[in-house]
């Protein structure tokens, strides 16, 4: 077993022990370059050397902001081994967004992936006092660019080698010098319901939390992972760093946002981790593809998932299934589950992950019918990720799991969920009054997630606390639970649902562009864009379909028979992070939107409204701000007072 106690000294250990073994890949122009171990350290040495020529000292902040590129892996790798702290940004937050995590961090240095990213930083350059210099690695576009405190990567690295050659002991003295104690990383929450808050994490509870997680599930130096989710997120902390050192696995670059499903296809990794978005997304994706197929082809995909729903999951828990069951999954899986698998690159895949948010059950089921080995876990950046996880053999579509090993949980009177693990963050940055609302003086952290723990170990997460509350007659509602359960059609991509305190629950819905569009493009429905499309009372006629579904399995449910969702709209525009109605991980923005959409709201609970009008400011894709009017048209749908399905009004 490794002797390492901080990420910088498994890198050193690495470069020793497998110099040649690949540790990352990036896919550029459509070529994979590779850097094995030993090269690897070579440019996080470099870079670091060069850092302390441009005065960068232990204690410094360094922000990195970009995509996944290898080059800002070794920049929060080159930040460590100095005994500095690295504080990625997500890279699609705008200027304004950028400003407060700079200056609330007191940076002094970023390392920047492009022009574009650049360009947001100076914008905000004179509200951030303490940032002195700003390295960048793609120079296209840089050229006329002349200040002084401008560096371009490959300069800081060409610095750093001189130095290097200079001090022949500094860079591994200084790794040397980096202890478990020490801050590894700050990382700042999202910022659901207000100010993001930058979270404090140790080398310790990095190496801890991802030492035991990587025991608890065997994973190896022979893993491959594709690192696509944002740097600043903590999930990709652990999986494309944590454990990809202390295991010493390969990390994989896509080329760009869009290559992504390409990009999966060619690695076809091994571990994979992916919010419910994405898992969402690759359903959908499989649904219009199965929708432009041949009749034929489409009774086969049925017949064959429908069976796989009925006996997939067991057959992967390795449970009790009939032979003729046996023999028509492994012909399902000839003729369709492998290919599919194949088709979305998860060919090679041993275990998969989702976290962030509940995903829904019926998502869940469809990947595991397929034979894919995907696990919930349950965590929070404040606990270094991982609170619960789901043991193989225990997996259920319900629950997020087991406590994860170390872990120590309870359940307070109301519902909330405690924990303390080794993982607990150490404060929130330059923060005293929030840190202290959310841990205790001997390590107990609030989640803000209301639980049951149940008989068997596992917990079940019904929501955030703050939201769960109750109708008027005393019905239980759990937003989060029925926005789920609509999410998993693939015609719709987001939900909001009010019912707190109100005689019936209602709904905004946000279409799948893409899905939606495919739909009315068989059917030759034209339309200009999203609003127009949205509008549409075929659209609606479509949602209803939906809607109604989740009416009928809610009417099997004596405690939420009575939050089926009675009213819904279709909004004029898709929820977008730039707006501020969701977060840079897409999580809805409830206060904010239930702000801006107050009218909205109104109209849906006043049954004698029949459409209502909204004016709503937006963001475009260039980052102009305009207005957008429109006259949306509210659907009732009937309540299903049996477990049958109950005909259109």
């Amino acid at each position: 077993m490794s002797e390492a106690d901080t990420l910088p000294k498994f890198l050193l250990e690495h470069a020793r022990d497998r110099a040649d073994q690949p540790a990352y890949r990036e896919k550029d122009l459509g070529i994979w370059q590779t850097w094995n171990w030993a090269q690897t350290e070579k440019e996080i040495r470099y870079l670091a050397c060069g850092l302390k020529q441009l005065g960068y000292e232990r204690g410094d902040k360094l922000a990195v902001i970009g995509d996944n590129r290898p080059c800002l892996y070794w920049a929060i790798m080159a930040a460590q081994c100095l005994g500095g702290i690295p504080v990625p940004l997500y890279q699609d937050s705008v200027a304004q967004e950028m400003k407060f995590v700079l200056a609330n961090a007191e940076v002094r240095f970023a390392v920047v992936e492009n022009q574009e990213q650049a360009d947001k930083v100076l914008e905000i350059l004179e509200d951030c006092p303490k940032l002195e210099t700003l390295i960048y690695e793609d120079p296209r576009g840089m050229n006329s660019y002349q200040h002084e405190f401008l560096h371009r990567f490959a300069e800081v690295q060409q610095l750093g080698e001189r130095y290097d050659e200079q001090h022949k002991d500094f860079f591994e003295n200084s790794i040397q010098e980096v202890s478990r104690s020490d801050t590894s990383i700050i990382l700042y929450t999202s910022g659901t319901t207000g100010v993001p808050k930058g979270v404090v994490l140790s080398q310790d509870n990095l190496v801890q939390t991802s030492r035991i997680s990587a025991d608890f599930d065997q994973l190896t130096s022979d893993e491959e992972v594709l690192a696509y989710l944002p740097m600043a997120w903590v999930g990709d902390n652990v999986f494309s760093i944590g454990q990809a050192y202390v295991r010493g696995f390969c990390v994989n670059c896509p080329e760009n946002r869009d290559t992504v499903l390409n990009d999966l296809k060619e690695i076809g990794p091994t571990y994979y981790f992916a919010p419910p978005a994405i898992f969402e997304s690759l359903l959908t994706r499989v649904m219009i593809r199965m929708e432009d197929a041949g009749w034929m082809k489409r009774k086969m995909f049925n017949y064959f998932m429908e069976h796989s729903r009925r006996v997939g999951t067991d057959i992967l828990d390795r449970k009790p299934v009939s032979f003729i069951d046996r023999m028509i999954y492994a012909l399902g899986s000839l003729m369709v589950y492998e290919p599919l698998k194949n088709n979305l690159g998860f060919t090679r895949l041993k275990l998969a992950y989702t976290a962030g948010e509940a995903i829904g059950p019926e998502i869940f089921t469809f990947f595991r019918s397929l034979g894919i080995n995907i696990k919930q876990l349950y965590g929070q950046t404040e606990a270094t990720v991982f609170i619960c996880v789901q043991p193989d053999g225990e997996v259920m579509a319900d629950t997020v799991g087991k406590m994860a090993p170390g872990v120590e949980l309870k359940i307070a009177d109301d519902g909330e969920v405690f924990y303390r693990s080794p993982g607990v963050f150490q404060e929130y940055f330059n923060n005293p009054e929030a840190t202290s609302k959310t841990k205790s003086e001997d390590g107990w952290v609030a989640t803000g997630d209301a639980g049951i723990l149940q008989d068997n170990g596992h917990l079940m997460i019904i929501d955030r606390a703050k939201d769960v509350g109750k109708m008027k007659d005393g019905t239980l509602f759990a937003p989060k639970y029925l926005e789920n359960k609509l999410k998993f059609f693939p015609f719709i991509k987001e939900v909001v649902t009010f019912g707190k305190d109100f005689d019936f629950v209602s709904a905004f819905i946000c279409i799948d562009i893409e899905a939606v569009g495919n739909w009315a493009e068989r059917q030759n429905l034209a339309y200009s864009g999203y609003t127009d499309l949205a509008s549409r009372d075929e659209i609606y006629d479509l949602v209803y379909e939906c809607v109604e579904s989740v009416n009928v399995d809610l009417a099997r449910d004596d405690k939420l028979r009575g939050s089926q969702i009675l009213r819904f709209l279709i909004l004029h525009k898709e929820l977008d992070a730039d707006d501020g109605e969701l977060t840079r991980t897409r999580k809805v923005r409830r206060n904010i939107v239930a702000e801006r959409y107050q009218p909205l709201i109104d109209a849906l609970q006043d049954e004698s409204q029949k459409q209502c009008s909204i004016e709503t400011e937006m963001t475009f894709e260039d980052g102009r701000k305009g207005t957008v009017e429109a006259d949306l048209k509210i659907m009732n749908v009937q309540k299903i007072s049996t477990p049958v399905h109950a005909k259109a009004a």
